[in-house]
Formats: C-alpha cells, structure tokens, sequence
C-alpha cells in the first residue's frame, strides 16, 4: 500500500464545516497529552468509576462532614450499599467514618480526607480532560 501525503491547504478544504483543521488544537493536545503521560484517562481513579462512589465523594466534597442518613438519602441508595462503598473509599484512605454517641443513638458521621478530596480533584479533572470541558 502506498502512503498518500496531503498538504495541510488540501486538509482544509476537506475539513467538514465548523471542525479545527487537521494539525490545530486536536494535534495540540494530543502532543501535551503523550508530554504528560498519554491519554487523561489513565488519570481516572479506578475506584471512581463506580456511580454511587462518585455521587458519595460529590455529595462530600461540599461540606466537612455529614450524616450518614443524610448521604444515603441524597444518593438514593440502601443503607447496606452504602455502607459497602464507605468501606472501600474508607480503605483507600479517601473518607473518615466516626461513630458518635448522641443521647441513645450513635450516629455516623463521614468526611473527605485531604487524600479524598485531591483523588475527587485529579478525577474530575480527567474527566473534563477526556470530554474537551476544560
């Protein structure tokens, strides 16, 4: 098979209407991208992926600490699938689960670490990386 060469005038005229033109911003980002150790993805916190554990870690992220009931009520989940995923973020070293008493009952109080809350960062910052937000 032979290699056609096209001349960057021939890629513009073949660009489709409202699309950079081959070697702008797209050629741009991947360089910085492989400069910076390839595609945004391999940024993505594996833990993460899950949906309920990015809606627990947004759900934190904004305030110092919450209540367990509050959590399981904002996500919409079960307090057994909650408490699942606050033991996996809580063995990643991402979220503190404190039990304290209140009168009779014991509550549950949950917060981000400093190691939570720049995992949150780096993943969303993939994220945007991956779909051009930013």
């Amino acid at each position: 098979m032979t290699e056609r060469r096209v001349s960057e005038e021939q890629m513009t005229e073949r660009q489709a209407p409202g699309r950079e033109p081959v070697g702008g911003w797209a050629t741009e980002r991947r360089v910085a991208e492989k400069e910076a150790g390839g595609h945004p993805r391999h940024a993505l916190a594996p833990l993460l992926t899950a949906p309920v554990r990015l809606s627990v870690m947004a759900a934190l992220v904004a305030a110092e600490k919450a209540e367990f009931a509050f959590v399981r009520d904002l996500v919409e989940i079960s307090d057994s699938v909650l408490s699942k995923q606050l033991a996996a973020l809580e063995e990643a070293g991402w979220l503190e689960v404190r039990k304290v008493r209140a009168g009779r009952r014991v509550r549950t109080w949950v917060s981000l670490t400093g190691e939570g809350r720049e995992a949150y960062a780096r993943h969303l910052a993939a994220l945007r990386a991956i779909t051009g937000g930013g």
